[in-house]
């Protein structure tokens, strides 16, 4: 399976921070480490938090779903800065994020001209355009290349 580079996990690490104890983010989903989303069943788990090696290993674990959803629904080759790219927008926003999205759209019709306008869009949470949000779509935008 292909994975990310250390490039790219390192952006997506940049922009979602680490928290050692679970906070609400601007989505409104309980969340704890590396932007990883608390499910009902983890809740007791990491009710007195989590050190930045198990942040890690939940990481993995949720940039390996979005590898995989980007593997299923991108039909055309891609550089690593694009793969790059779309696992940090998929990790982010959930694959029925990409799934629904013209950015998948163009991405699969070959319209790369099209996608880094396309990465700009999604910088909205809780009804809010948000700074952080504009900042990683521009870093997604230009790592996938073709300004």
């Amino acid at each position: 399976m292909r994975n990310v580079t250390d490039n790219g996990l390192d952006i997506i690490k940049r922009f979602e921070g680490f928290s050692p104890t679970i906070y609400v983010c601007p989505a409104g989903w309980p969340t704890i480490g590396y932007g990883h989303v608390v499910q009902d069943h983890e809740r007791k788990e990491f009710e007195h938090g989590i050190d930045e090696g198990i942040g890690e290993d939940l990481l993995r674990f949720d940039v390996e779903v979005a590898e995989r959803a980007v593997l299923r629904l991108i039909q055309v080759p891609l550089a690593d800065g694009q793969f790059d790219a779309l696992t940090s927008f998929t990790f982010n926003l959930g694959a029925g994020a990409l799934q629904r999205s013209t950015l998948r759209r163009k991405v699969n019709r070959k319209e790369h001209a099209w996608v880094p306008a396309e990465f700009r869009r999604w910088v909205w949470a809780g009804g809010r355009r948000l700074e952080g949000l504009v900042r990683r779509r521009n870093t997604e935008a230009t790592i996938y290349g073709y300004r």
